[in-house]
């Protein structure tokens, strides 16, 4: 199912934003209204920003209009008032409201904050944030923070705290797995730790309907690190696969099933995506494409040009995966008849029309003077072999490692084992399972004689990546994020060398830590961009401390690409 931008605008339910005095609708909602969801900005342009808040009404069952009162002022005291207006919200989006700022400076802090309007006057308590615009022309260094993978029940949310404390940041990525789809039963995941600290998911059963995936946005946004996060700094944001449904993509995803009571999946994606509109602040589709391709630009000045990419439900193929596409022939896995498959040219991961975008985009950059090309893409783009932990580990230790665990994860690391022997990928939904497509990326990076940093989230793990085409050529930096909370393999193994076995056995893998939780700063100026590897102490407490556990930075490249990655 694709949806156009009509369809798109009726599905969302977007509300217009009037300057303040405008003719507006004559009833309005006047019973009391609270700001229990915090406010948030995002896709900060140079001279606009996008603003969002929810104004949860006293009932909950009104069918009436509530008009908010909005401003954006140059000083946290909102002395000085730079633009306002009123904007109107109900039912049918959720109560949610969006506003896109505009005539902003370039380069500038503001605060913003919501208010009840009644009668078009301000009322009641207010709700606040600070914002940023992008930067224009020459410009001396760029801040982001990378974030993914927060997963409610399995955390405090202390690295969203750390992000809202930092003392700079221009604003915040964040590269998908904003909420999950699962449930709160006692076998679901992340729910062991949920049960200890006290923590569960709402709805309690797995989500499907728009109801379902609104009140889970909801639930995430009580909680206060994430809205200290959001009320810090802009947000740019892109989804992966479980705002929808676990290892989505265009046609259906693997929790996803119709024969349990799951409906379609093309109706199950519309509302997810309805709802992911409503709740987040990204700017609505723009005319003439589909609400699933939220592809953009974003220019730092002369220093970056961030490209947000679209890996899940635009055009992916459907995942390869080792328990059916490779064969056991003659007691022996089939390797050449599966790498017939996976190397396949016709499987995409972007697809035509998103690869020609980026083409352009990367193109324009270059011909800007802009020094670097940022991909903000959801998963992890390296050549990433299968490890093998009983080379790295020892045989005595491998053996006392497999004791007590899971059966899942004993079944995994067999699996894991006997793959390492060939030249495969360890996860087929990363790009890793899509080489033709990751090769075509690669020559419109050359191409360009662009510049490329790659960051990814999805994993659960830290990564610093150099990137080689199959030529030999490196032709990129990549970052990848930790989990904010997602559990992954290093917490059911917090005694394995993961990441030691991963840079054993991959080329392309710099730095690889799979134990830790945290965020990557990334700053960036005309002569090197660093990425810091920023982890927090625990999230089984919300008391907790920050350290910085490795810094990475590299240089542009002369006549593109990027030189080696350096420890700073």
């Amino acid at each position: 199912m694709t949806i156009s931008r009509r369809g798109a605008l009726a599905l969302l339910g977007f509300g217009a934003a009037a300057p303040a005095g405008a003719v507006t609708p004559a009833k309005f909602y006047a019973g009391k209204v609270s700001f229990a969801h915090g406010v948030a900005s995002g896709d900060p342009l140079a001279d606009r920003v996008i603003l969002w808040t929810r104004a949860t009404p006293a009932d909950p069952a009104t069918t009436e209009t509530i008009a908010l009162r909005w401003d954006v002022a140059s000083d946290p005291q909102f002395k000085k008032v730079v633009a306002q207006g009123q904007v109107t919200t109900d039912a049918g989006r959720d109560f949610t409201a969006k506003v896109d700022a505009a005539g902003l400076k370039p380069g500038t802090d503001y605060w913003y904050r919501f208010r009840q309007a009644i009668d078009g006057k301000p009322q009641g308590d207010q709700a606040a944030g600070r914002t940023k615009t992008l930067p224009a022309g020459a410009t001396k260094d760029v801040v982001l923070a990378v974030a993914s993978c927060s997963l409610f029940p399995a955390g405090f949310f202390n690295a969203y705290g750390a992000i809202a404390e930092l003392p700079r940041v221009d604003a915040v990525l964040h590269l998908g797995d904003y909420i999950y789809e699962y449930g709160a039963a006692p076998g679901d995941y992340g729910m062991a730790a949920g049960a200890k600290i006290g923590r569960t998911h709402l709805p309690a059963h797995e989500i499907v309907t728009l109801s379902d995936y609104r009140t889970r946005h909801a639930h995430y946004k009580t909680d206060p690190q994430l809205q200290a996060a959001h009320a810090r700094a802009p947000w740019i944001v892109v989804w992966d696969d479980h705002e929808t449904a676990n290892d989505a993509w265009q046609g259906g995803a693997e929790n996803h099933n119709p024969d349990k009571g799951e409906g379609d999946w093309a109706t199950r994606k519309a509302v997810a995506l309805k709802a992911y509109y409503e709740w987040m602040p990204l700017r609505e589709p723009a005319a003439g494409t589909l609400l699933e391709a939220c592809n953009r630009t974003f220019q730092f000045g002369d220093v970056a040009t961030l490209l947000m990419v679209e890996t899940r439900l635009t055009a992916r193929s459907q995942q390869l995966d080792y328990d059916t596409d490779l064969q056991i022939v003659d007691g022996k896995p089939d390797v050449k008849a599966f790498a017939a498959k996976w190397q396949d040219p016709s499987r995409r991961l972007i697809g035509e029309a998103q690869a020609q975008w980026l083409a352009g985009e990367l193109n324009a950059s270059i011909k800007s003077g802009t020094t670097w090309q940022v991909l903000g893409n959801q998963v992890v783009m390296a050549r990433v072999a299968p490890p093998n932990l009983p080379k790295t580990m020892g045989a005595e230790k491998w053996n006392a490692l497999q004791a007590g665990l899971p059966e899942f994860v004993r079944n995994r690391l067999a699996q894991t084992t006997a793959l390492s022997a060939f030249d495969v990928p360890s996860n087929l939904d990363s790009w890793d399972g899509y080489p033709a497509d990751r090769e075509r990326l690669y020559a419109a990076f050359t191409a360009a004689k662009a510049a490329p940093i790659v960051l990814a989230g999805d994993s659960h793990t830290f990564w610093v990546n150099e990137l080689y085409d199959a030529g030999g050529k490196r032709v990129a930096a990549e970052f990848g994020a930790s989990s904010i909370t997602s559990p992954g393999f290093g917490d059911y193994l917090p005694q394995a060398p993961i990441g030691p076995a991963f840079m054993e056995r991959n080329k392309e893998v710099v730095f690889c830590d799979a134990h830790t939780k945290g965020f990557v700063l990334l700053t960036m100026t005309k002569d090197q961009a660093k990425g810091e590897l920023v982890t927090v102490s625990t999230i089984l407490s919300p008391a907790y401390e920050t350290n910085v556990l490795k810094t990475y930075a590299v240089k542009p490249a002369a006549g593109g690409g990027v030189e080696a990655l350096v420890e700073a």
